[in-house]
This record gives C-alpha cells, sequence and structure tokens, in this order.
C-alpha cells in the first residue's frame, strides 16, 4: 500500500489546526526543515512538531534540510517525531548519524538530492527505513518534477528488491495527477505532496484522489 503524507510548507500556516484536520486521510504528515544555510529558505522549528501532536494523531517524519543535523536531530526527536530523514550530502558520518537516530525510536530515512547518486546510500541500504529521493531541488515547494529521477526511482527499486530488504521508497517534489501513478509504477512506497494537496478547495477529497492514484498505480 502506498502511503501520502502532505507536506504543510504549502499549508495555511496561519491556520495550521484547520490544515491538518483536512488531511486526517493521509498516512503520514510531513515537515520540511528547512535551516536557510543548506537550503534557500527557512521553515519550521520542533515547537511545530510539538503543537501538531496536540491536534493531529497523523505521524510526523521530519525532513531535515539542515547544515548540522547532528545538532537537530535530538531535538526533533524529542520534539515528537516519528521519522527523521537527513541528507546524504549533509553528514560525513552518516552511518552514526543514521544510528543515531534510530537510537532516539526514530524510524531513520536518507534522502539524496537529484545529482547525489544511489552509491552515496548503496552501503547503508540495510541500515534505513526509508530512502527520499528528492525530485526536485530542495528548497520551495510548487517545482515541476525532474523526469531523470524516474530511471533513478527505478534503479533504487532494483537495488533494494535484490537484497530482498525492507527499505522504503519515499519521493518529493512536483508530484501531480499525471505523474503519481508514473512514480509508484517505478517503485515509490511513500508520496510527499503539498502544492497537489492544499492548492485544492477540498484537501479531503484532493487526499482521497491521491490516494486512489497511487493505489491503481500500485497494482
Amino acid at each position: 500500500m502506498v502511503e501520502i503524507a502532505p507536506s504543510i510548507l504549502n499549508s495555511n500556516l496561519l491556520n495550521l489546526k484547520e490544515s491538518v484536520s483536512e488531511i486526517n486521510g493521509a498516512d503520514w504528515l510531513h515537515f520540511d526543515v528547512m535551516d536557510g544555510h543548506f537550503v534557500p529558505n527557512l521553515t519550521f522549528g520542533p515547537m511545530f512538531v510539538e503543537a501538531i501532536k496536540e491536534i493531529s494523531d497523523l505521524p510526523i517524519e521530519s525532513h531535515l534540510m539542515v547544515s548540522n543535523p547532528d545538532f537537530f536531530v535530538p531535538l526533533y526527536a524529542e520534539a515528537g517525531s516519528k521519522r527523521i530523514i537527513v541528507h546524504a550530502e549533509s553528514s560525513v558520518h552518516l552511518h552514526r548519524l543514521v544510528q543515531k537516530i534510530k537510537e532516539f525510536g526514530c524510524e531513520a530515512g536518507v534522502a539524496l538530492n537529484p545529482a547525489t547518486p544511489l552509491t552515496a546510500i548503496e552501503h547503508l541500504l540495510e541500515e534505513v527505513d526509508l530512502v527520499l529521493i528528492m525530485t526536485v531541488n530542495p528548497g520551495y515547494g510548487g517545482q515541476k518534477l525532474i523526469p531523470s529521477m524516474i530511471p533513478k526511482i527505478k534503479k533504487l527499486r532494483e537495488l533494494i528488491d535484490s537484497r530482498e530488504i525492507t527499505c522504503k521508497i519515499e519521493i518529493d517534489g512536483g508530484v501531480n495527477w499525471d505523474n503519481a501513478s508514473i512514480l509508484v509504477e517505478a517503485g515509490v512506497d511513500v508520496v510527499v505532496a503539498g502544492t497537489l494537496i492544499f492548492r485544492e478547495p477540498d484537501r479531503r477529497k484532493a487526499v482521497a484522489r491521491l490516494k486512489g492514484i497511487v493505489a491503481k498505480g500500485g497494482n
């Protein structure tokens, strides 16, 4: 079953309670954490995770697009994140960082920017719960999906299946009504969608529609 993880980056930040309540049919709530250094934007601190935990039962995954993930991992774990995703490009001791995430009782994910090859995480596939393939350059919502990421997803799917491990594939960026099924056919397990869902007047229907599309794509 392919999971849907709406990103609150594109939600109504002046009324988070309403925004979150409108996507309760989703599987995860995706937090894009940006520090203005690793990516050219600033977003959510750990207090946002704490606040959302008070109003929603959805599990939270925190995607740390930051220059110093070792510092931020404890903050977001203690705030209530169930899954923490760090970038391969941001850590010189990635294996140790993955173990640190797990020591906090969180699922560990590693993200790859579009230009970063799969070789950066091949040695870690047995250690991580999830690999996030960025299908746009990180930093802003509303971008178009980079087509060359489709073969990258397929190759990662082949690697995971050949090793018979349970690591999931997540994608983030540029998902729309036309390419969602293509992404699932390529091997995606978790779809992050921000603009696609929150630009719709009825977010509940948008979540349900996307779930229907990915369910068919996975068959």
